[in-house]
């Protein structure tokens, strides 16, 4: 259970993480805008853009991954293959921000199906 925890924690940190990339774009922009950041941010092109996509989307992935590591505690369906579910799903959202930064578009979308594909699995495995 150590380990879902882990990764249920890894991956809540990744879009901050997901934020770095954000900001150093916007500061090569002019300059952090901090009283407009959202509005600047809608301006960026090219990395920044793809930071920025890449920051968001790691959100929307949270949605769906915590709830399954939360269900998979909660039924106590804790074994290997969740586990190893869990840190595929971490290591394929790695590789999704690295692959989306890179703009390698293609393999991006395969692992962002990979990480989707190992949370719903999580919840189905907890049926």
């Amino acid at each position: 259970m150590t380990t879902l925890i882990v990764c249920l924690f890894i991956a809540a940190l990744l879009p901050y993480l997901a934020k770095v990339p954000v900001a150093y774009a916007m500061q090569k922009a002019g300059g952090y805008d901090n009283n407009h950041p959202r509005a600047q941010q809608n301006a960026l092109t090219g990395f920044g853009a793809r930071a920025l996509a890449a920051h968001q989307n790691a959100f929307e992935s949270l949605i769906i991954f915590a709830p399954a590591i939360l269900l998979a505690i909660t039924t106590n369906t804790t074994g290997d293959t969740i586990v190893n579910l869990a840190i595929v799903h971490v290591i394929a959202r790695i590789l999704f921000n690295v692959l989306y930064l890179y703009n390698i578009s293609t393999l991006r979308s395969l692992v962002w199906s990979v990480a989707t594909i190992a949370s719903f699995s999580i919840i189905y495995l907890c049926i």
